[in-house]
């Protein structure tokens, strides 16, 4: 018979082509019975033909359990994607195509790096048809066949990919029912994509399928699913065991001549132990397999970030024969959060402060490159292997560590780890009271430079063992302020000063505390909705504290660039402190982050697309950075760019702060105004309060698509609520400017310019202002603001 993917001949007894490893269909299929939609006629897709007018067929990619497959070219949106042919027999059946509609709004709402994205459902001439992304690449069970089995690394690696996707449809509450190596495709740079959620529930509805047949792929059901039962997420994780299984032994565990047979031996018999078939498959991951296996789903991880931590957990040690010689290394490390393994597991600030303070230490040795803080924390809870981080942070090693808190007494466990080979370069474990935390992170700092072999001077081993206190109680209150700091989008910042407070109290002369505070205050202007008055006098009194107590501190002097510019609008001085940070600490991103929208601010767009580039160089998985260089994009017009740099931003944290409400900013400048909206609305869901800024942007958009009524209720809205709260004044100006009401549009405005509102220190190159540039009051506001 021919392949019906690359029409290869094969024997009639063949279940996969011999050339290209696509499932070929069996003898032993039981034939459909016809119904009145299969009279409907469809035209033959060839190459070339176009369907439902819109969509140019390039290829056929094959058949699956719901129909055709086939590459086309989708001419509205001049791209490729994925249109599946829903088989007649499921199209005729009403209740079938409903729950396909509903399970498909779910499914739409994952938006994660390994989950294939689900687009629309839709109908020509009778034939109802999906849309979904295209991944290049081949799908996993192709890649199983032609290697006979994978080896025990990349099984891993894929497994944990798949564990990510899963993880965020099981957050949003979609659990994917029909998991198997068929839907899960490796793109061309190697990464896992799960296909088709919500298709298996959707292919349900009664009368589809013959008396006796089971939903779903037999090979891979969980008992609870031969039984008939509902699904739930831990059908996926028996799912996800069964194609490990497959991945590291070449084989499914159960296999029978009847789909029936295949899916009793599922519910009632063992599979054999993986090391019987593949004795190179280490023990933990063995057990991992088979507990996810487990008949009784009780038995089984109850998450699949369980599962993930599990997988995790594997050291993978490369196999030599023969001797092995020195290990030669760069100059290049990522300093990983440490994990807590105290009793009671609530160090985890002192765990990230631990590790915050070894990269800041290790940044001080010329000649060694030592990966951000965010790009490092990034993988603190992910369940990347150690390669994947060389890889994606650029690094030759990796640091990983343990803290364990009892009473007084602390055991550090740390680990220095080639990537390339996975060997253990160094470790060590460090018992010490408490108050010995200083030594114990001089003798890791200076142990580390040893083992990598970079050469210290005198002035940069002192560098290097620098500390900000001898007081370990200030010093412990400095990290938990920190670690809330980091956390500041959850509402956290109020907390974090307080910690600060309190370190000072114990150390007044703790100058890295005072520039905590100033940084919290900074942000407060920001995103804790008070008077920016209030609050930038109280960075400026902090920030200028720690100068008065150390001078080197690039931290200070970033933000003192930051107060010069968003509240002083200062400009000469704001880049002179930018300057001097930089100076100080050429490798502190958020310096040249910061310094990037000073310099657009003042409509230096060429140097501002500089800056913010080489932060995102330098911490490459920052959130922020990744937002605002797309922000940037938006003030220099490049709006393709800025939307794609938006896009980049919530595959990493489809939930980040903002991203989608300076996403809408940009579609509300391409006259996109509905898919504006639909951004602002989506920042509104995730919002925990009401916040000014989002609902003056959905006002905005109610004003230009000319909804004046829906409009003037935001503004009413504003107003009611101006009476318990501070309102930032800028977004009012927008919407009553877009209402073309340009006097109380310029009355909010010359109360932004009084009360220092952040947001309009933008006002020289927000692109949304270019029919009242040439206005004598917006001339005159330029004037006072020192930007004209």
């Amino acid at each position: 018979m021919k392949c019906p993917k690359c029409n290869t001949e094969n024997t009639s007894d063949s279940e996969f082509c011999k050339k290209c490893a696509t499932p070929l269909p069996s003898s032993k299929e039981i034939p459909v019975t016809s119904t009145k939609t299969l009279e409907i006629p469809t035209e033959e897709l060839t190459r070339g033909a176009t369907f439902a007018g819109r969509y140019e067929i390039i290829e056929e990619l094959g058949k699956g359990g719901m129909g055709k497959v086939y590459r086309v070219e989708d001419k509205k949106i001049k791209e490729e994607v994925a249109l599946k042919l829903i088989k007649p027999e499921i199209a005729s059946d009403k209740k079938s195509i409903e729950r396909f509609s509903n399970e498909l709004k779910m499914a739409r709402k994952i938006a994660h790096r390994n989950v294939c994205r689900m687009f629309d459902l839709g109908e020509e001439k009778g034939v109802h048809y999906i849309t979904m992304e295209y991944v290049r690449g081949e799908d996993l069970k192709s890649m199983i066949r032609m290697s006979k089995q994978l080896s025990v690394a990349t099984s891993i690696d894929i497994a944990k990919r798949v564990c990510e996707g899963l993880a965020e449809a099981h957050r949003l509450g979609v659990i994917h029912r029909d998991l198997k190596p068929q839907n899960i495709m490796i793109d061309k740079e190697g990464n896992a994509r799960i296909m088709d959620f919500g298709i298996a529930r959707s292919i349900e509805a009664e009368g589809i399928t013959e008396v006796g047949t089971i939903i779903g792929t037999p090979e891979y059901m969980s008992p609870e699913q031969v039984e008939g039962e509902e699904a739930d997420t831990r059908s996926d994780i028996y799912s996800s065991g069964v194609i490990l299984y497959e991945m590291v032994t070449g084989r499914v565990p159960f296999e029978g001549d009847t789909p029936l047979s295949v899916a009793l031996k599922q519910k009632t018999e063992t599979p054999l132990n993986p090391r019987e078939v593949n004795d190179q498959i280490p023990e933990d991951l063995s057990s991992i397999i088979l507990r996810c296996m487990e008949k009784d789903k009780g038995k089984r991880y109850q998450s699949v970030r369980e599962l993930l931590s599990g997988l995790s957990k594997i050291k993978i040690r490369k196999l030599e024969t023969g001797k092995v010689g020195e290990i030669q290394l760069k100059n290049s490390i990522a300093v990983l959060p440490f994990t807590d393994l105290s009793p009671k597991e609530d160090q985890e600030y002192f765990c990230d402060g631990m590790a915050e303070e070894l990269i800041n230490a290790l940044s001080n040795i010329e000649g060694l490159q030592v990966a951000s803080r965010t790009s490092s924390f990034q993988f603190g809870e992910k369940g990347y292997d150690i390669q994947d981080i060389g890889k994606k942070l650029k690094v030759q090693t990796v640091l990983e560590g343990s803290v364990r808190k009892a009473g007084n007494r602390l055991r550090i466990t740390v680990q220095l780890i080639n990537v390339d080979e996975g060997y253990h370069i160094w470790s060590e474990k460090f018992d010490r009271d408490l108050e010995d935390i200083f030594a114990i992170q001089d003798e890791i700092s200076l142990a580390i430079a040893e083992k990598l072999k970079v050469k210290l001077l005198g002035e940069e081993k002192e560098a290097l063992v620098k500390r900000y206190t001898e007081d370990h109680e200030a010093y412990n209150l400095y990290l938990m302020g920190r670690y809330f700091w980091n956390r500041r989008y959850e509402g956290k910042l109020q907390k974090a000063i307080e910690c600060f407070q309190q370190a000072i109290n114990k150390d007044p002369l703790y100058a890295i505390a005072y520039a905590g505070i100033a940084d919290c205050y900074n942000l407060l202007a920001i995103y804790g909705l008070m008077v920016p008055k209030e609050v930038y006098s109280k960075a400026e009194a902090a920030a200028k504290k720690a100068l008065e107590i150390d001078k080197t501190l690039a931290e200070v002097n970033t933000s003192l660039g930051w107060i010069r510019t968003f509240f002083d609008w200062d400009w000469p001085v704001a880049e002179n402190e930018f300057k001097k940070a930089i100076e100080l600490n050429p490798a502190y991103a958020t310096a040249h982050h910061w310094y990037a929208l000073h310099l657009v601010c003042r409509g230096r767009f060429d140097e501002g697309v500089t800056e913010i580039k080489q932060a995102h160089e330098l911490d490459p998985l920052s959130l922020i950075i990744n937002r605002n260089l797309a922000w940037v994009y938006y003030f220099t017009c490049q709006y393709d760019q800025a939307i794609e740099q938006f896009m980049k931003t919530l595959e990493m944290d489809p939930n980040f702060i903002y991203t989608h409400l300076k996403l809408g900013w940009v579609y509300l400048n391409k006259s996109m105004y509905e898919e504006a909206l639909a951004e602002f609305q989506k920042e509104k869901e995730l919002s925990t309060s009401w916040n000014p800024f989002i609902e003056a942007r959905i006002g905005l958009a109610y004003a230009l698509m000319g909804k004046r009524i829906e409009a003037q209720q935001v503004l009413n809205n504003f107003m009611e609520q101006s009476k318990r709260e501070y309102i930032p004044p800028y977004g009012l100006a927008c919407i009553y400017f877009a209402l073309r009401k340009n006097n109380q549009g310029f009355k909010w405005m010359e109360k932004g310019y009084e009360e220092r509102d952040y947001w309009q220190t933008y006002l020289k190159v927000e692109p949304m202002f270019e029919s009242l540039r040439s206005e004598p009051k917006f001339k005159a506001l330029l004037k006072k603001m020192g930007l004209e």
